[in-house]
């Protein structure tokens, strides 16, 4: 990047998302299973985490502190707006993808990591950097 314009243009790019493909937490084999994520300087990402914040101000009980399962189910749905589509197989069809979806299947703890280690690392949202 040698300008700004160059900046705020992967901006845009990390909006438009980058696809991963799931691993087999076993044995590393890709699954087949594909979503497609925004970046984490995009502004979807940056939209999610402030609705984030708002929903666990909105939990914090009288002494200002989250319980620790309401702070994970909001971490899982900030995290499940960051996924723009995907190419999910349930029972030999295609899955829908909707935010409740979305939510069931980042409550699997390995997917979690994969797709939250994928979002956070600019590096698969910068041209050349892989």
């Amino acid at each position: 990047m040698k300008d700004f314009d160059d900046i705020l243009a992967n901006v845009e790019d990390q909006d438009r998302g980058a696809e991963m493909e799931l691993r087999n937490p076993a044995t590393g084999e890709p699954t087949g299973l594909k979503l497609t994520l925004a970046g984490p300087d995009s502004l979807t990402q940056r939209r999610s985490r402030l609705q984030m914040s708002d929903e666990l101000a909105e939990l914090a009980r009288a002494d200002g502190t989250v319980a620790a399962e309401e702070r994970e189910k909001a971490a899982i749905a900030s995290l499940a707006r960051c996924v723009l589509r995907w190419q999910i197989i349930q029972s030999g069809k295609e899955l829908a993808c909707n935010h409740a979806n979305i939510v069931r299947l980042l409550s699997v703890a390995w997917v979690r990591e994969q797709v939250d280690a994928f979002a956070g690392n600019r590096a698969n949202f910068m041209a050349g950097a892989q």
